[in-house]
């Protein structure tokens, strides 16, 4: 487990498209995406998140930011390819990780992102 570079994914929904529930839950899927892989954000090269095209008042790593999380970490955000039958109200996350491994990542979906990897299921 000596590997310096490696992602972590994960992914959330929300309910409703507003800046307090994208906000909450972008907070919660990051804390989560920390807490369980036990890395600081010292430790991580860069953040992409993605969003479904139904999500407009709030852009993912803007509500990172404002949840206090990555000050000195480049993050982007982009829109997720619209696929028919998806999944709606999806915000999705990639974290790089720069750092020896302390364990194997974990992988976080969140409320109705679950679907999205029932294998992955906690």
């Amino acid at each position: 487990m000596s590997e310096c570079i490696y992602a972590i994914r994960g992914a959330t929904t929300v309910d409703f498209d507003s800046v307090s529930a994208i906000d909450q839950a972008v907070k919660e899927l990051f804390f989560t995406i920390l807490d369980e892989n036990g890395i600081t954000e010292d430790e991580i090269s860069f953040v992409l998140f993605s969003q479904t095209s139904d999500l407009r008042s709030r852009n993912a790593a803007a509500a990172v930011r404002k949840a206090g999380y990555c000050s000195s970490v480049p993050l982007f955000c982009v829109q997720e390819a619209e696929i028919n039958g998806m999944l709606d109200k999806v915000i999705r996350v990639l974290v790089q990780v720069n750092h020896p491994r302390k364990k194997d990542p974990v992988m976080v979906y969140l409320n109705r992102a679950e679907k999205l990897r029932p294998d992955l299921k906690r």
